[in-house]
């Protein structure tokens, strides 16, 4: 086990270097005159050129890619281009909001996927082709529409929850709770509708095996054996599933957060690509791949708890 954890963070590194340097090289073809942006529309052209040489921007795209790795690797991301902030400052004051959203998102498609995903295999009929149809129709409408509707429903009609805005937990944790509500739920949706899918089938599979004919045959409890055997050996398909799902919701999360006035990662990300705001840009990416690593690290040892057959390999 401690070598297959040993090999996936080197795979996590090497995906992280792979990524932040296809998107310093994604960056360089934008066209974005970000010497000109920081200078002004009125500054000249020497004093556009002399910017420009400030920023590095003259280098080649490899020296200027392993000057930033060489200060990021001690976790110096350098500072905004445009505030002067200091990177790890901006991602320490938007992280909070984006794990808020993302880790709450990933609970409620869990505990939701499963429900479904259990009762459409066990009860079967009429309950069976309905959560089917309502998983299609959660996987096929986008996050936006989702989020508006929520917004729209829960926020406007009926005033349970605020429509925009967010309370920090150490703040409020029931304000919190009710800030990260509809957000939440709005990412999630589409995670639930996948996930329950995969949990379906996974379960109508384990249920014809000839283990669970024979606990029943022991009078077994129902609950018991649905809960305590079957769902643990149905589990490792929809971990991977959920994985797969939890790169969608660190994508979801960018509109979500416009949606509902929610100033985290995804927004800054957005704001810092439409002046071309590269340190920012390139630490918020670093950050999430890094979040996504962990969580599919975690995913992997819940696999490997699940399934010794894994650890065993």
């Amino acid at each position: 086990m401690l070598t297959f954890l040993i090999r996936r963070i080197l795979s996590g590194l090497i995906l992280i270097l792979a990524t932040s340097f296809l998107m310093f090289w994604l960056m360089s073809l934008s066209g974005t005159n970000v010497a000109r942006n920081i200078a002004g529309q009125t500054a000249t052209e020497e004093q556009v050129a002399a910017k420009a040489a400030e920023l590095g921007l003259n280098d080649s795209l490899f020296t200027r890619y392993f000057d930033w790795l060489g200060s990021a690797v001690t976790g110096d991301f350098g500072r905004s281009w445009f505030s002067g902030q200091a990177v790890t400052d901006v991602l320490g004051a938007k992280l909070p909001v984006t794990l808020s959203l993302l880790f709450a998102g990933l609970i409620i498609a869990t505990v939701f996927a499963i429900v479904i995903g259990v009762a459409a295999a066990v009860k079967g009929g009429w309950l069976d082709r309905l959560v089917q149809s309502l998983a299609i129709i959660g996987f096929a409408l986008p996050s936006f529409l989702i989020a508006l509707t929520l917004s729209a429903l829960f926020a406007v009609q009926f005033k349970i929850f605020p429509a925009v805005g967010f309370t920090s937990f150490s703040e409020s944790p029931s304000g919190w709770l009710m800030s990260i509500t509809l957000p939440a739920t709005a990412l999630a949706i589409g995670a639930i509708a996948a996930t329950a899918q995969q949990v379906r089938g996974s379960m109508l599979d384990v249920l014809r095996m000839d283990f669970v004919r024979t606990l029943r045959s022991r009078g077994l409890g129902e609950r018991s054996l649905l809960y305590r055997h079957a769902l643990r050996n149905a589990a490792p398909p929809a971990l991977t599933v959920l994985a797969l799902q939890f790169i969608g919701l660190v994508g979801g999360a960018v509109v979500v957060e416009r949606v509902f006035g929610l100033y985290g990662l995804g927004t800054e990300m957005f704001s810092s690509a439409s002046v071309g705001d590269q340190p920012v840009m390139l630490g918020i990416t670093v950050l999430m791949v890094f979040i996504i690593v962990l969580v599919n690290l975690l995913m992997d040892v819940a696999y490997g708890w699940l399934n010794p057959k894994v650890r065993v390999a």
